[in-house]
């Protein structure tokens, strides 16, 4: 069997073909998959991508899931992994609901679960806002936000989070003042961002330091639900289109691989949505 992870960021099998956009670890191959896929047709029998669609714009959407079918061998799987916009909405209705009786930890649920709808879409730094939300002083839905998104966040009173971070910036200081010159004489693109901070307004500065992130492919330019990605997968010649959990595959031995669940048995990304499709024979 030929297997094919695209977009695999740093979790990938060494009994996989790994593509991803930057060098994530030696079995990982660096390609522009805005670019297409770079292999002949018909060369792979199970295509899995995860979390990668919905960083595509809808308009160019079509085109990728189209160089998956042509990739895969003839009965061949496509599994795909996407933030599911309809779990996402009945959480909000239920926060929404539940928000009115006053209660700290659900007030932090609903701003929690606005971040999922809204915070990758229209963030302009990496991170966004949920960065900011998880290392709050007064958090206390921990618990909720790993049930949603896997994100693991240590228990830390107010007190001892202000000492840890002032520390951080303490020991950092004189480490960054150092990566600032080092990087200054290392990389071209370092200077010439440095002199772009000299030459511009900061209006126009900054106009021009969103414009690049929002280039980088960490942005949301969609969201899929069931209906829609199956959808899109009938137009793109896909069959047997099927909801799956994340340990239950048309693939054979899939947990064995440990990209949708972790060796625990986990899941890794509990806020998404699994669809599998099949590539007909006659195609």
């Amino acid at each position: 069997m030929k297997y094919l992870n695209l977009g695999c960021g740093l979790r990938f099998h060494t009994d996989w073909t790994n593509i991803n956009f930057t060098k994530t670890g030696k079995d990982v191959f660096v390609y522009d998959l805005n670019r297409g896929i770079p292999f002949p047709d018909n060369s792979f029998d199970v295509v899995y991508h995860s979390h990668i669609l919905e960083h595509f714009p809808k308009s160019q959407a079509m085109f990728f899931v189209t160089e998956c079918f042509r990739v895969l061998k003839p009965q061949g799987i496509l599994r795909i992994a996407v933030p599911d916009l309809e779990q996402i909405v009945e959480t909000y209705l239920l926060c929404l609901e539940k928000v009115e009786f006053n209660s700290q930890e659900w007030q932090q649920n609903y701003e929690w679960i606005l971040l999922e709808m809204f915070d990758q879409a229209v963030r302009n730094v990496s991170g966004g806002e949920m960065a900011k939300f998880i290392y709050r002083q007064d958090l206390i839905n921990q618990e909720f936000i790993t049930r949603r998104s896997g994100i693991k966040i240590p228990t830390m009173s107010p007190e001892n989070l202000s000492k840890e971070t002032t520390n951080i910036i303490q020991k950092n200081l004189i480490l960054n003042i150092v990566k600032h010159i080092y990087r200054f004489f290392k990389y071209n693109d370092y200077r010439r961002v440095f002199f772009q901070r000299l030459l511009l307004n900061k209006e126009e500065f900054e106009a021009l330091q969103i414009g690049k992130f929002r280039q980088t492919g960490e942005v949301h330019q969609w969201m899929y639900d069931y209906y829609s990605l199956s959808w899109l997968l009938q137009k793109c010649g896909f069959g047997q289109i099927k909801k799956q959990t994340a340990s239950e595959s048309y693939i054979l031995n899939w947990t064995s691989f440990n990209l949708d669940t972790e060796s625990d048995g986990s899941v890794y990304k509990p806020d998404s949505l699994f669809i599998e499709a099949i590539k007909s024979n006659n195609s």
